[in-house]
C-alpha cells in the first residue's frame, strides 16, 4: 500500500496502532530511495543540458492535449521528448508520437504515481538529445506525485476550469510543490462557474511564489506565454 495515499502500490500494512511507527519508517525509506534516484536523474539531465518538467494534474485536466499542442508548436524549433505515465494503456504515448515527438509509456498498474527509478530507465531508452525539452506526464493524481521527485527542474500543475477553483485548498501539497500552475481550458469559462482570481489566490495561499498561466489548448489563449516559459527554461538548462 502506498504510504502517501493508501493505494495498493509499495507495501501492505495492518491497521493496528503499533504499525504507525513502521508505516512512517517505510515511507521515509521509500522517499529516501526515490530521492537518490531523482538526484542521479537530475545530474544526468543537467550534464546534457536537458530541461525536464513533471506535469501533474487530476485526471481529465487536459495534460495530454496540452502536450500534443506543445509538440506541434515546437516542431522544427526545439527537440522534444516525452515520458507518459498511466496505470494502463499506451494511448497517450501514441498521441504524442503521432504529433511528432518520441515518447515512452510507463504503465504503473495499481501505482498512483511515477517514481524516479522508472523514469531513469525510461530516460535510458528514450535517450533525448542534448539541449532537449523533456516533458514527463505523471499519472492523473493530485496526491502522491507531490511527494515523488523525478529529477525534474520544475513541477507544473495543470488545473482545468471544469474542476473547481478550490482544488489548491483541497490539495495544498501539490500546489506547494509546483513552480507553475496552468489554469487550463479557459475557453470553457463562459460555460462554467469558476472564479480564476479565487483559484490563483488559493494557490498562492499554499505557495506564494507559484507562477500562473491561463491557457486554452483549444483557442490558443496563453500558448505563446507557455511556449515562451519553456524557451526560457531550455535556454537556462543549456547554459
Amino acid at each position: 500500500m502506498c504510504t502517501t495515499c493508501g493505494c495498493e502500490d509499495h507495501v501492505h500494512e495492518h491497521e493496528h496502532d503499533h504499525s504507525h511507527a513502521r508505516r512512517v519508517s517505510v515511507e521515509e525509506d521509500i522517499l529516501a530511495k526515490n530521492n537518490r534516484y531523482a538526484a542521479d536523474n537530475r545530474r544526468r539531465l543537467s550534464a546534457r543540458g536537458i530541461f525536464a518538467l513533471n506535469l501533474v494534474s487530476s485526471p481529465g485536466a487536459g495534460k495530454t492535449t496540452l502536450l500534443v499542442k506543445t509538440v506541434e508548436a515546437l516542431a522544427g524549433r526545439l527537440p522534444v521528448a516525452v515520458i507518459e505515465g498511466d496505470q494502463q494503456t499506451s494511448l497517450d504515448a501514441e498521441r504524442i508520437r503521432a504529433a511528432g515527438a518520441p515518447a515512452i509509456q510507463i504503465n504503473t498498474g495499481k501505482g498512483c504515481h511515477l517514481d524516479a527509478h522508472g523514469v531513469g530507465h525510461a530516460l535510458e531508452d528514450l535517450a533525448p538529445p542534448k539541449g532537449a525539452l523533456l516533458m514527463i506526464e505523471n499519472v492523473g493524481n493530485l496526491v502522491c506525485p507531490a511527494d515523488f521527485d523525478l529529477g525534474e527542474a520544475h513541477k507544473v500543475v495543470i488545473l482545468s476550469v471544469t474542476e473547481g477553483e478550490d482544488k489548491p485548498l483541497k490539495y495544498p501539497n501539490m500546489f506547494r510543490a509546483a513552480d507553475l500552475m496552468i489554469v487550463h481550458k479557459t475557453d470553457l469559462l463562459p460555460h462554467v462557474s469558476f472564479d480564476v482570481d479565487k483559484c490563483i489566490a488559493y494557490a498562492r495561499r499554499a505557495n506564494p511564489a507559484i507562477e500562473v498561466l491561463r491557457v486554452s489548448s483549444t483557442s490558443g489563449e496563453g500558448m505563446s506565454e507557455w511556449l515562451g516559459w519553456l524557451a526560457r527554461g531550455v535556454a537556462e538548462a543549456r547554459a
